[in-house]
């Protein structure tokens, strides 16, 4: 964060009177143990502990101003700034601090795919100039803020991940992070619960237009039938890609999945025919890498520039990451898990060149009513999926373990880390290969922790 004026920088938070003195302000922060000289510390109350509790002591030291929800004793009415809400504090001064640069932003959203999305963004425009990406899940209305505090006068592109549980979020970050480019991956049934349908969770994603500006590329998916039927605004222009179709503005022919990724050819209508490949696995990525292509091109990069970006793509944390151990491959894509992305992710361990197949999955939250579908559904694709051998974690998995047998896979239920992991071990063999998948709430990789352990000592 470069410096900013305390009047710039909170603005519509405190009257223009309450500025008596001009400061600069050089760090906002939510932990008291980072608090320094020119800071301004934001009290969040929580669980275990409650920010207003520390910030007294973080006028002490040296914080410029604090933001509590309530005055706080010890704390004097010209230091506080008084907000009910902490979230809107902090939403307040991102967009404040964020109108002091121009760097070319693009902004994703989606279903499924948006942190590979973005990472894929980021590898694209990484060699066009100094980038900065949302890192880790900082997606919300306290991550986002945080990420726009990371510009500097010297950053020349943005790639904000805008995450989404109910309606208005995304309008809300949208208009906080003003992007220049747009990206919507899919619409799935991640957070029904909370919305209702897949048509609005599709208005929900949608509300990133409210933040886009007149003439902006919209990156969509024209494979998405949610997408396809939904009624555009008028001032943004829709730039469409696909894994089949050449009406698309963008498409990818002759997919294949190799041992170390994808290769595909892209046909843009205004840029010509490129051969590409991916250090990823699976057509959901080739998807997310149009989705990278298309946005990264709209904004005025070379498209051969952007491809040989796209070849340097990384993965973060356990997000389809491959792990050789003792002649076992391992794909530790356990990070999260919904309907949409467990399909893609057993579409592509079809295809994924090993002796056997193993599956290690667990539950998918946060469906609501969808739930015991869903998980049911999960073990008829399961059971298409070329498996030797299902074992699953989780109550709702039950489900999919039961449909699963009764369709003719081997199938295993544990009911803990260790049941899984034993399950595993005394099963496997080097040559096969062990697909790991859950929401990020199951900690699979717990069971990976006993897998790899128990395997050295095996070998030892």
């Amino acid at each position: 964060m470069e410096k900013i004026s305390a009047s710039k920088l909170l603005a519509g938070l405190v009257p223009a009177d309450f500025i008596r003195e001009e400061v600069q302000v050089e760090l906002v922060t939510t932990d008291s143990r980072e608090v320094r000289s020119g800071c301004i510390f934001v009290a969040f109350p929580g669980e275990k502990f409650d920010g207003h509790d520390f910030a007294a002591k973080a006028l002490e030291n040296g914080a410029v101003y604090v933001v509590v929800n309530h005055p706080v004793e010890g704390v004097p009415a010209e230091k506080a700034i008084l907000c009910p809400d902490s979230y809107h504090a902090m939403m307040v001064m991102g967009a404040n601090y964020r109108s002091q640069y121009h760097p070319k932003m693009v902004g994703v959203t989606g279903s499924v795919g948006k942190t590979t999305t973005k990472q894929m963004t980021y590898a694209a425009l990484a060699g066009f100039g100094e980038t900065i990406k949302t890192e880790g899940n900082q997606n919300n209305e306290l991550g986002m803020p945080r990420t726009l505090m990371r510009l500097e006068s010297s950053t020349e592109y943005a790639v904000i991940e805008m995450g989404m549980s109910h309606a208005g979020e995304i309008d809300r970050l949208a208009r906080a992070a003003r992007p220049d480019v747009g990206i919507i991956t899919c619409i799935g049934v991640s957070h029904i619960g909370n919305l209702g349908s897949q048509e609005n969770i599709c208005k929900a994603k949608l509300e990133i237009c409210n933040g886009l500006p007149e003439g902006a590329p919209l990156v969509l998916n024209y494979d998405d039938k949610f997408l396809r039927a939904a009624k555009l605004p008028a001032h943004v222009k829709p730039v469409w890609f696909s894994l089949a179709d050449e009406n698309a503005d963008v498409c990818a022919l002759s997919i294949r999945q190799e041992e170390d990724g994808m290769s595909f050819v892209l046909e843009d209508q205004e840029e010509g025919t490129f051969v590409v490949k991916i250090p990823a696995m699976g057509k959901h990525n080739v998807a997310n890498a149009l989705a990278a292509y298309c946005a990264a091109t709209r904004l005025g990069c070379d498209p051969r520039g952007v491809i040989k970006g796209l070849s340097n793509f990384e993965q973060t944390g356990r997000r389809q990451k491959v792990v050789h151990s003792k002649g076992v491959t391992v794909i530790e894509d356990c990070y999260n898990a919904n309907p949409d992305s467990m399909k893609a992710a057993l579409a592509m361990f079809k295809e994924f060149p090993c002796k056997r197949r193993f599956a290690l999955l667990g539950d998918m939250l946060e469906l609501g009513k969808l739930s015991r579908e869903a998980h049911e559904e999960l073990g008829r694709l399961a059971a298409e999926s070329d498996l030797y051998c299902l074992v699953t974690y989780g109550e709702n998995a039950k489900r999919t373990a039961v449909v699963a047998a009764a369709k003719g896979v081997k199938t295993l239920h544990a009911n803990n880390y260790r049941e899984a992991a034993d399950a595993l071990l005394n099963r496997i063999e080097p040559g096969d290969a062990l697909l790991v998948k859950a929401s990020r709430g199951m900690a699979l990789e717990k069971v990976l922790e006993i897998f790899y352990a128990e395997q050295k000592d095996a070998e030892e």
